[in-house]
């Protein structure tokens, strides 16, 4: 009940008025010859505008995407005028002097395109992201489509970018590091991402070779901005998977403006079209809001806020899976007792302000807490039966068990509890000096993690318990009398109670000139990063880290339109509290930060293909790992060695061409292929879990010619399989088995009911909607069976394992509704 009423308080923070333009805002403040703010100067487009106050202080909203000219006036300055355009919902601050003789003050045409380009930032539309179908739609989902992002995983959000694994991708929200949840082991449990994206603005993202300024991962880094609205507006998305609504506004001054949405989701349909059969009652649900308040052109205040509750209980049925060959099929049957309650809740809240000291010099503090608290219980007992499956067509059996090799059964237990607080304080600046630009920044961060973890599993086969993979002698009953331990399969006992202390900072200088006829650009930078872990039962250990990074990219003054740039340095990940606990649980505080370097290649090649505009962009890459924590992934649970004694590597190619294909439409193509290996304790290279040799991704978007009001949108990928099919606790060296490769396809189809709102007469129902449209998703259209994992049985006849994979979802239909006003 309370948590609806604060979702009710803030739906009702944000009722106001409505409007469906367009449109960007300007402001700054003006000054005249001596510095002093001018009052009462008029700034006006066309029969609209506005009046600065006693501080020199004007904001404006003006159309978006279109050139126009702003008309500066005053009773004893002259007339000036500025040509200018921007993007839907920029936010652009234009401060200068008014003199006194008649002047243009030029044109501005807000783009990023060119500074992201250099960097190998790769940008995705917001719209793109709202409409391309799949399984868990959002940032993520078109993530998954990039060169050198992969996932076998249509049910989570996770991503592992160029052989990293999950835990090593930076995500930032409005500058501001956010959390995902610590305890989750699959991807049917995840529910929601931290992203709404229905409040997004940008979407940049680097696969590595990033500047100094963003934090201690090693693989990636998201970087997510909300929009600051400058009108009325509202979104509502309904499904059979759930539903989504937005409302923003802003007050009549334009100083106060807020954004705020409120999501729902079940995966029922989805989770009822695997294999085992379940009573599945899912719960997941978040309130986000970003609130601004800007004072004047020079402050702004910012509150980003975010309640998620997730409710997971399942209580499986039964599961039969089919495998083997024609010649000789078999089946596993498995009926189940018990059940699983989980529960993830998450507070998050944050405030960022933002100073503009002079043209030149803007400083910023960010101050964040995270709250999670999580409880994942569970009693599941699986009695299973190996058999051979009748084969003869016409038979009365066909297709039936007729002759069970093997019996056994498996319980599973869990009482895992966690609380963590993470509290972060920081403070960045810019400063621009002629041709250079400074950047800067210090941080403090505080982690108080309490955990408790209890949890264990017993295998019973032909009613012989078997023990432990390792250290235990073998039961080879009854052939041989068994003297040894009746102990569980697994056992994980551990009380965690663990402060992490972190303080970091950056340095970093970068440069735009000219070398020779061509363009260069160069960046410099190092961080630095020190953390002491401390806790009831823990020695005190302290470490200290220094990332040094580069990059150089050159424009060459050719006919083609190419840029070419090289990047790397090191980056170092010291631990988080998931890297410094064990197999066993327990907490080893003196891991290491580990260590990658980069060296990153790249090529930017723009062109014309059908007199439209293309891009290719290609990338080589090298890493080389040292310090390397070794782990093993079951589903999205990653369990760390926690010793610090292996070393690795990765190298590969990624190759993306994007363009309008179909015209009016963004679409691309990429290709990616990664080779990486560990060594660990120097027994040998062997693929690591992340070895995803070939990746090949498409995000096409189309409409019907003659029923342009009919969309469609595909999202494909294909990855070959991953090391991953060996038993959990294996030694790896002992098991290099893979899954299948992964293939998925997922389309959708939109008919847009307010495609000729332009054409209809004022007054029309229609003319209220900024979009209103009707879909039908198709997620796996070609019913692709998918492994995430192998569940492993025994013949006690032939002493013969069994890796019987588990399959993924199958095709399912999904309708959906969008309206925006």
């Amino acid at each position: 009940m309370k948590t609806k009423q604060i979702l009710l308080a803030f739906l009702l923070f944000c009722v106001g008025f409505a409007s469906n333009a367009q449109t960007a805002r300007i402001k700054g403040i003006i000054l005249d010859k001596n510095n002093n703010p001018v009052e009462g100067v008029s700034i006006n487009f066309q029969d609209k505008g506005t009046v600065t106050n006693e501080n020199g202080f004007y904001i404006l909203t003006i159309p978006a995407n279109q050139k126009i000219t702003l008309v500066f006036t005053h009773v004893s300055l002259k007339r000036a005028t500025l040509r200018i355009e921007l993007k839907t919902n920029e936010d652009y601050e234009y401060n200068f002097q008014m003199s006194d003789s008649d002047e243009l003050l030029g044109e501005v045409i807000i783009t990023s395109g060119k500074q992201k380009r250099v960097e190998g930032i790769t940008s995705i539309e917001p719209a793109v992201i709202r409409t391309i179908p799949g399984a868990n739609a959002g940032v993520e989902n078109i993530l998954k489509t990039l060169p050198g992002v992969n996932s076998n995983n249509e049910l989570s959000t996770q991503y592992s970018v160029r052989g990293g694994n999950y835990d090593e991708n930076l995500v930032y929200v409005n500058e501001i590091e956010v959390y995902r949840p610590f305890l989750i082991r699959s991807g049917q449990q995840e529910g929601l991402s931290f992203t709404n994206t229905d409040m997004v603005q940008n979407v940049d993202f680097s696969a590595g070779g990033f500047q100094a300024k963003y934090g201690d991962k090693l693989s990636s880094v998201l970087d997510i901005t909300y929009r600051i609205p400058t009108h009325f507006a509202a979104a509502l998305e309904a499904s059979l998977l759930g539903g989504s609504l937005t409302v923003e506004g802003v007050s009549k001054n334009q100083k106060w403006a807020n954004i705020t949405g409120v999501r729902y989701r079940d995966n029922s349909l989805l989770v009822n079209s695997q294999e085992t059969e379940s009573n599945y009652k899912p719960t997941f649900a978040d309130i986000q809001t970003y609130l601004t308040y800007t004072p004047n052109a020079r402050w702004q205040w910012g509150f980003l806020g975010n309640i998620s509750q997730n409710t997971y209980n399942y209580e499986p049925l039964t599961r039969q899976t089919n495998f083997g060959t024609i010649d000789e099929p078999i089946a596993l049957q498995v009926f189940y007792e018990g059940q699983e309650k989980d529960k993830y809740q998450t507070l998050f809240g944050a405030i960022k302000t933002s100073f503009t000291v002079n043209d030149n010099t803007t400083l910023k503090f960010i101050g964040s807490v995270y709250h999670t608290q999580e409880q994942e219980y569970f009693d599941i007992l699986a009695a299973y039966y190996l058999g051979e499956v009748d084969s003869n067509i016409g038979s009365e059996t066909f297709g039936d068990v007729t002759f069970n090799r093997g019996i056994g059964t498996q319980l599973n237990h869990g009482r895992n509890n966690l609380d963590a607080l993470i509290i972060n304080a920081e403070v960045k600046g810019f400063h621009k000096i002629e041709t250079h630009a400074i950047e800067w920044g210090v941080k403090y961060t505080r982690e108080d993690i309490r955990d408790r973890l209890v949890e264990w599993e017993v295998i019973d086969s032909a009613g012989f318990s078997i023990n432990p993979p390792r250290d235990f002698p073998v039961n080879d009953q009854p052939y041989n009398p068994y003297t040894g331990p009746l102990v569980p399969y697994q056992d994980v006992r551990a009380t965690n109670f663990v402060t992490i202390d972190r303080f970091s900072g950056y340095g970093q200088w970068s440069k735009k000139a000219t070398l020779g006829t061509s363009e260069v650009w160069y960046n410099a930078g190092v961080r630095m990063q020190h953390w002491q872990v401390s806790g009831d039962g823990v020695q005190s250990q302290a470490q200290t880290v220094f990332s040094p990074r580069a990059q150089f990219a050159i424009k060459p003054e050719w006919n083609s339109d190419m840029v070419f740039r090289v990047s790397g340095g090191f980056y170092y990940q010291p631990p988080f509290y998931r890297e410094l606990r064990d197999y066993d649980g327990v907490i080893q505080p003196d891991v290491k930060a580990q260590q990658s370097i980069h060296f990153i290649m790249g090529n930017d090649y723009s062109f014309k293909m059908w007199n439209r505009p293309f891009k290719l962009v290609s990338e080589l890459y090298y890493k080389t790992l040292a310090d390397v924590n070794a782990y093993t992934v079951d589903n999205v649970r990653i369990r760390y060695r926690a010793d610090n004694e292996t070393e690795a590597y990765v190298y590969g190619a990624d190759f993306r061409i994007n363009g309008e294909f179909v015209p009016g439409t963004e679409s691309w193509f990429s290709l990616g292929y990664l080779k990486t290996e560990e060594n660990i304790q120097d027994k040998g290279y062997i693929a690591r879990p992340s070895d995803q040799r070939l990746k090949f991704g498409v995000l096409f978007q189309d409409y019907v010619p003659s029923i342009p009001s009919l969309k469609m949108y595909l999202n494909l990928v294909y990855n070959t399989g991953l090391p991953g099919g060996s038993p959990s606790y294996a030694d790896p060296y002992d098991y290099q088995l893979r899954l299948k490769d992964y293939r998925r396809a997922d389309v959708g189809f939109s008919y847009v009911l307010t495609e000729k709102n332009e054409s209809r007469p004022e007054g029309h129902w229609l003319k209220r909607f900024k979009d209103l449209s009707v879909g039908l998703e198709i997620f796996n259209l070609f019913n692709n069976q998918n492994a995430i994992t192998n569940t492993w049985v025994r013949d006690v006849y032939t002493k013969t394992q069994y890796g019987i994979p588990n399959y993924m979802t199958t095709r399912v239909f999904n309708v959906k509704l969008t309206a925006r006003l």
